[in-house]
C-alpha cells in the first residue's frame, strides 16, 4: 500500500511573532498579516485528504483559511500544540537576555562553554514534545492509511487508482524544529506557512524537503525568530 505523506505546516504569523515574543503555549491570535499569508497559502494546498491543527488560535485559524477555498473540514489535535516555553513565554529576546542572562545561544553574555539554549523553568524538553508530537502524526497517519485503503476498493470496483494519501498539520515551529532533530534533518529557520515534508513507511517515519506555500515574489516571507 502506498505511505501516507503528511506535510508538517507552521501557522500564519501571530501578533507575537510580529512583536518578537516567545510564545509557546500562549495563545495570541493571527496577526492581519498572518491571515493574509493563510489565505494565499490556500491556493498553493496540496491536495489532501485530512488536515488536522493545533488547539492554539493561531494554528486553528491558519488551518480554517487554508481549507476555506477547498470545502476541507478541521480536526482540532491537542498533540499538536506549540512546545511550552515555560518562563520565556511573552518576553522578547532582549527581555530574555535581561531576565535569563547567557540563556539563549546569540546573548553577549554567553559562556563560550555553553552549548545552545539553556532551558528556562517550565521549559518543555525535546524528549517530552517528541512523544506526543508523534502520537498526533500517527493518528493522522492512520486515517490516511484508511483513506488509502478505501481509495483501492474504489479502483478495484472501476474507480481511480490509490494513491499515498496526503495529510496537512498545522502545527508550530518549535515542534516542527524538534520532529527534524528528531529524525536527524537541518533547515535552519522556517518561515510561516512553511512545512516539512513526512512519510510514514512500514518501517518508520523518514522526511522529505521543506516546502513554502507562499510565493515570495508576491507574498510577504515572514520567519520569526520565537517560538
Amino acid at each position: 500500500m502506498p505511505a501516507p505523506r503528511i506535510l508538517l505546516v507552521r501557522h500564519g504569523e501571530s501578533t507575537w511573532n510580529a512583536e518578537g515574543r516567545w510564545q509557546g503555549q500562549a495563545d495570541p491570535p493571527l496577526s492581519r498579516r498572518g491571515r493574509a499569508q493563510a489565505r494565499a497559502a490556500a491556493a498553493h494546498l496540496p491536495a489532501a485528504a485530512a488536515v488536522v491543527a493545533s488547539d492554539l488560535d493561531r494554528a486553528r485559524e491558519t488551518a480554517d483559511l487554508l481549507v476555506t477555498p477547498h470545502g476541507l473540514a478541521v480536526v482540532i489535535d491537542v498533540d499538536l500544540r506549540e512546545r511550552d516555553a515555560g518562563a520565556f513565554s511573552g518576553l522578547t529576546r532582549s527581555e530574555i537576555h535581561d531576565r535569563f542572562p547567557g540563556a539563549l545561544p546569540d546573548d553577549p553574555l554567553r559562556r563560550p562553554d555553553d552549548d545552545g539554549l539553556l532551558p528556562p523553568p517550565g521549559w518543555e524538553h525535546d524528549d517530552d514534545l517528541v512523544i506526543r508530537a508523534w502520537r498526533g502524526l500517527e493518528r493522522l497517519a492512520r486515517t490516511l492509511v484508511e483513506v488509502t485503503a478505501a481509495e483501492g476498493a474504489s479502483h478495484r470496483a472501476g474507480g481511480d487508482p490509490g494513491a499515498g494519501a496526503v495529510g496537512i498539520a498545522v502545527t508550530h515551529s518549535g515542534l516542527i524544529y524538534a520532529i527534524e532533530r528528531d529524525l536527524g534533518l537541518a533547515g535552519g529557520r522556517i518561515a510561516n506557512l512553511e512545512g516539512r515534508w513526512l512519510e510514514r513507511t512500514p518501517v518508520g517515519w523518514t522526511g522529505g524537503d521543506r516546502h513554502l506555500l507562499l510565493d515570495p515574489s508576491h507574498d510577504a516571507v515572514t520567519r520569526p525568530t520565537s517560538l
